[in-house]
């Protein structure tokens, strides 16, 4: 197994974003493809680590990037501020996914046909609205994302199978949410499941998450669980 890695340009509306790929050079030809959204802070070494897992199980990873080439934020404030544009404008947070799926179709070793996006937190949040825009997917995974729906498209018409894990007891997501995300699935006739992990905040993937008064601690066994689910649902959506 060679794993290659890399980071790539690609453009929307200027500004210039920087994705990162990986996939396994040990066969040849196209393969999957699994769409990376970062959570709050931007495309950090936490979704670059992801993509080479990804990679590792035979997909070409791309790790998009929401914000710019090389913008991340380091402290609460600061994500805060580079999310917050695209939370209070959806349409520019989905043309910007779109811009994403452009550029990954773009790679020589993309099946264009077999498409999954994933995300985490905020990226979690990415995927579904990728999801929602209508565009053809294979499926999407949101891991402890945000669940707001976009006032934009208040009837999507969802294609893409939808896998969501989620903490029980994530602040920032409460079981209200869930069930009007689970409502909005089933009124758009979506293919979807949620996993609920009992005992388990927001960040649940994220070692480095520990402050339970913000409500973002790390969950080992929901950090497993969730994996483990992903892996089987891209099994099922790409075979």
């Amino acid at each position: 197994m060679t794993i290659i890695s890399n980071s790539v340009a690609y453009l929307h509306d200027e500004v210039v974003l920087e994705g990162f790929f990986a996939y396994d050079d040990s066969f040849s030809g196209q393969r999957p493809v699994v769409l990376i959204h970062h959570a709050w802070c931007g495309r950090d070494e936490f979704v670059a680590d992801k993509a080479k897992k990804l990679a590792e199980l035979g997909y070409l990873a791309f790790a998009t990037d929401m914000y710019g080439k090389g913008i991340l934020g380091s402290t609460p404030e600061e994500c805060t501020r580079l999310m917050q544009p695209f939370m209070q404008n959806r349409t520019l947070l989905q043309k910007r996914l779109l811009a994403s799926l452009a550029a990954v179709k773009l790679l020589p070793w993309a099946d264009n046909r077999r498409i999954a996006a994933i995300g985490f937190c905020f990226g979690g949040l990415c995927a579904l609205d990728l999801a929602r825009t209508g565009v053809e997917l294979s499926g999407v995974v949101s891991f402890h994302g945000l669940l707001s729906p976009p006032e934009n498209i208040p009837n999507p018409i969802i294609k893409a199978k939808v896998l969501v894990l989620h903490g029980y007891d994530d602040p920032m997501a409460p079981p209200a949410q869930v069930s009007d995300l689970q409502r909005e699935l089933s009124d758009a006739n979506a293919d979807w499941q949620v996993h609920s992990y009992g005992q388990t905040l927001h960040a649940f993937t994220n070692p480095v998450a520990n402050n339970p008064d913000f409500g973002t601690v790390y969950n080992i066994k929901a950090d497993q669980r969730s994996w483990l689910a992903m892996q089987n649902f891209l099994h099922e959506i790409f075979a």
